[in-house]
Formats: structure tokens, C-alpha cells, sequence
């Protein structure tokens, strides 16, 4: 095993551990661990809430979700010689949920959660049909992930960090702000808003204090967006084997990662879609020097995928176009065409005798994939939804024997009001 050069102690919350880290983007938040080029090591995340989601039947904890208390994240960690315009080489060696042996409140964690957030608390992807807080507790046998939830339903887990990312420079962080607040400015009573602006409430900055601490609060990113330095771009596929290449504009770049994920389908599409964790990653590091100008890479990381990918042979694909379900006609949407794939899979599945909430939750948490399949024919763009039959303990492909009805069995928890 690498030598674990973040530890977490799991009876212990984020902020009284041995390092603390952050959960805002600042290039002034201080490395709390040095690196070399070349070294292997191991780091310890938290789930992303920090313990705050249980294993439960009531969906009050997804209600009540504390969103500016996230993204927990462990780091930064400095790589020695890293400089503005180099790219950093971050390897995933391994990665999986807290070990058995582990001892605390999430000892032995072999189970995760997924959950859609109510529409008044951060909302999800497809909010306006599912504007309530709903959750699902996933159980984990080695790979393979199971549901009391869900039944009838078990999948391989691709196991990933949902966020990694080096810290922007000022000048980035300026971009960011300026961007998101003038879109902010547009429909500033948006329900979900547009965007997330800097919030000192709850801001965790590692070892700041003081009117240090009260500056960076002011001005720091919160995490929830991808950006241009990775952040929280929840990809399924950077996973165990992948090799990224991520852009350095601060001094020591300033790696970050956590909110692990034992599974998720393209797109995570309840927000809190993928089967969250807590867990640990073994990462090996180097450097390009100027590896930014050398590959034209100006911002936004490039990375070469893993190939622990389960092997699903057939799969059931549903198709969206860019219309409206009031029959408005859209222009090229391609989120809008991707909205409309996963309605049509889940009006399918609910066909089965899965509720709109389970069958919602199994294309956030399987390894679902989604696909731009058109967007040259206007005025409709063509999203795709590839759903893994082998997920199914039963046929779900149509026949003239019409559908099996799987039992419900408990159901989704929904939040109480």
C-alpha cells in the first residue's frame, strides 16, 4: 500500500482532523502537504457531506442537505518545482470505499447514497418533474452495487473521484466570479439559481485565520461547477488506470480532490445522482514543464481514461429531440434533447412497476451512457440514453408478452413536510 499522506479518521468530522481541507477554491488556501514528481502516495476523502446523509429510510437528511458546507475536499497538496504553465500528471492507481478495518461512525463503509435534491434546496437535473427530496441507500458487496430501495436492480460500480482539480490563479478566480455573477444578475430569484456566488458562511480554508481567513471566505469559489482547472466535472470514467493532465496556474498547482463516487451514469442527473462515498485514492504525480504551451492546453484538463470499465454487452437506448414537453420547439438544445432521453427511460421503466423515483435514481447511479448523437440537423438535437440490460434481474427489452412487474418493494423515501 502507498504511504497515506492524507489520513482521515473517520469518528472524527473534516474540520478536527489532522489536516484540514477546504471546501472553496482560492489560490490562497496553503498546501497542507508537499509532494515530489514521481511520488506514489495514498489520500484518504471524505463523503462529500461529511457524514451529514445516513442510512436511513427518511429522505429529511437529502431535504435538509447543508450545500454550503460542500464539496469536503482533501488537499491542497503542493508538487514540488510545479509552476504557472506547466501540466500536472495525476495518475488514479486505485481507488475505493473506506477499508473495512477502519474504525467510527463510517467504519466499514460498504454502502453509499444517491438523492434528488428538492427543488428549493439545489434541485437536480430533471427539477421540475422531481421538485422533492428523495434518497437511496446502496449497499456494496466487492464491486457490485444493490439496493433495498431498488430492487431487481445490481451493477458493477465504476469507482472515481467526482472532483480533482489545482487551484486557479487570481486572475482565473476573477473570471469566475465576474461570469457567474453577471449570469446570477439575469434572474437573480431563480429557483434553483443559476449559479452559486462566494460564501463565507460555512467556508472551510485549511489552516487561514483571522482577517486572512475573512478575505479569502469573501472572494473564494464555491465548488459545485467544473471550471477550468477540472474541479467537479463528475466524469464515471476517470477512474482506476486513468491519467490526467491537469493545467497549473499557482505556485505548487495546489491539488484537490475528493466526493467519491462507487458508481454514477453520464451526466449524474439527480445532482446528487452518482453513489456518493467516502473512501480513498492512490495517485501517482509528475510534471510537463511548460506542458500548457508544448499541447496548446490553455485551460481545462485532457485525460486518457481507465479501462476497468464493467463489460455490459447489450443495452436498451432511448432517444430525445429538442422539444419542449409543453411542444415548444428548441434550437439545437442539447440539454434540453438529454432531459427528454432519460424522461422517455424512465416512462419505460415505470412500465415494470418501478416508480418515477427509482427509475430516476437508477439512471443517476448505474452506469448509464449518454451520448450527442446529432447536433448538426436543425432544428433538433439528438441525445441518447444507453441503458445496460445485464443491470436487470429480468428482461427489460420489449416483447409481445408484454412487461414483467418487478415488486416495488419499499420504495424511494421521500422527505416528509
Amino acid at each position: 500500500m502507498p504511504k497515506v499522506v492524507y489520513p482521515l479518521d473517520s469518528s472524527k468530522k473534516f474540520t478536527d482532523q489532522q489536516y484540514v481541507g477546504h471546501n472553496r477554491w482560492h489560490p490562497d488556501i496553503p498546501a497542507n502537504v508537499t509532494v515530489r514528481p514521481g511520488d506514489t502516495f495514498r489520500v484518504d476523502c471524505r463523503e462529500w457531506f461529511d457524514g451529514a446523509i445516513h442510512n436511513d429510510d427518511s429522505a429529511d437528511d437529502i431535504r435538509d442537505a447543508p450545500l454550503s458546507t460542500v464539496h469536503v475536499l482533501s488537499g491542497p497538496f503542493a508538487i514540488e518545482g510545479a509552476q504557472p504553465g506547466d501540466l500536472l500528471i495525476v495518475d488514479i492507481l486505485d481507488v475505493g470505499p473506506i477499508p473495512q478495518e477502519d474504525s467510527g461512525p463510517l467504519a466499514g463503509q460498504g454502502w453509499g447514497y444517491t438523492g434528488i435534491f428538492a427543488k428549493q434546496n439545489g434541485g437536480g437535473f430533471l427539477t421540475d418533474q422531481f421538485p422533492d427530496a428523495y434518497k437511496v441507500i446502496w449497499d456494496f458487496a466487492g464491486q457490485t452495487a444493490t439496493s433495498r430501495h431498488v430492487p431487481g436492480v445490481s451493477f458493477t460500480g465504476i469507482v472515481h473521484p467526482g472532483l480533482m482539480g489545482t487551484a486557479p490563479s487570481a486572475d482565473l478566480l476573477g473570471r469566475w466570479n465576474r461570469r457567474e455573477q453577471a449570469l446570477i444578475d439575469t434572474d437573480p430569484d431563480r429557483v434553483p439559481p443559476l449559479a452559486l456566488p462566494p460564501l463565507p458562511q460555512d467556508a472551510i480554508l485549511g489552516t487561514l485565520q483571522g482577517g486572512e481567513f475573512d478575505r479569502v471566505a469573501g472572494e473564494a469559489a464555491r465548488t459545485a461547477p467544473p471550471r477550468e482547472n477540472g474541479g467537479n466535472q463528475d466524469i464515471k470514467n476517470l477512474t482506476k488506470g486513468s491519467r490526467i493532465f491537469y493545467p497549473v496556474f499557482v505556485d505548487g498547482a495546489k491539488l484537490s480532490l475528493g466526493d467519491l463516487h462507487f458508481s454514477q451514469g453520464d451526466g449524474e442527473i439527480t445532482f446528487c445522482g452518482a453513489i456518493e462515498m467516502g473512501g480513498f485514492i492512490d495517485l501517482h504525480v509528475d510534471l510537463i514543464k511548460g506542458g500548457m504551451e508544448t499541447y496548446g492546453v490553455s485551460e481545462n484538463a485532457i485525460f486518457m481514461p481507465g479501462n476497468v470499465d464493467p463489460r455490459y454487452e447489450r443495452w436498451l437506448a432511448f432517444s430525445g429531440t429538442s422539444v419542449t414537453l409543453d411542444d415548444e420547439q428548441r434550437y439545437l438544445d442539447s440539454h434540453l434533447s438529454y432531459q427528454r432521453a432519460c424522461l422517455h427511460a424512465i416512462d419505460y421503466l415505470t412500465k415494470f412497476g418501478y416508480s418515477p423515483e427509482q427509475a430516476y435514481m437508477i439512471l443517476g447511479a448505474a452506469p448509464i451512457e449518454g451520448r450527442l448523437s446529432g447536433v448538426v440537423d436543425i432544428p433538433n438535437s439528438c441525445s441518447t440514453v444507453y441503458i445496460p440490460t445485464g443491470i436487470f434481474d429480468f428482461d427489460v427489452a420489449p416483447s409481445a408478452s408484454g412487461p414483467a412487474r418487478v415488486d416495488p418493494g419499499m420504495g424511494v423515501p421521500r422527505s416528509t413536510f
